[in-house]
């Protein structure tokens, strides 16, 4: 996957815009922090999430975590296989381990993230 055309929070989560539908998950770097991730609580489908608010949490070996929403809208689809195998989130964060896609009620908010060179530089890369 091309990680140029994703967005990215401070929090260490990712989207990718396709249309007025936004797919979300969490970085490899994120995932390399947590450990291995054991459970993953998501928002249930028809939810309204909201831009920088948790919407459901990440468990890990070690720690739990929030998982937040980088735009305000209503979950299209939740990855119904991250509740047998959260550890597609460790495996491949940037597709089979995504969480939540989200219709995007204000495009707007797409403009507060980083691209990926900003991020880059916010963890050091």
């Amino acid at each position: 996957m091309d990680l140029k055309h994703l967005k990215f929070t401070k929090e260490h989560e990712w989207v990718r815009v396709d249309g007025d539908e936004a797919t979300i998950g969490i970085t490899d770097f994120a995932a390399g922090e947590l450990g291995d991730i054991v459970y993953v609580e998501l928002p249930k489908v028809g939810a309204s999430v909201t831009a920088m608010q948790s919407m459901g949490t990440i468990e890990a070996v070690k720690t739990v975590a929030d998982l937040f929403a980088p735009v305000t809208g209503v979950v299209t689809a939740i990855n119904a296989s991250l509740e047998q195998g959260p550890d597609l989130v460790n495996k491949d964060p940037f597709g089979d381990g995504w969480f939540v896609r989200v219709k995007v009620s204000n495009r707007k908010e797409l403009d507060a993230l980083m691209d990926h060179a900003a991020y880059q530089r916010m963890i050091g890369k």
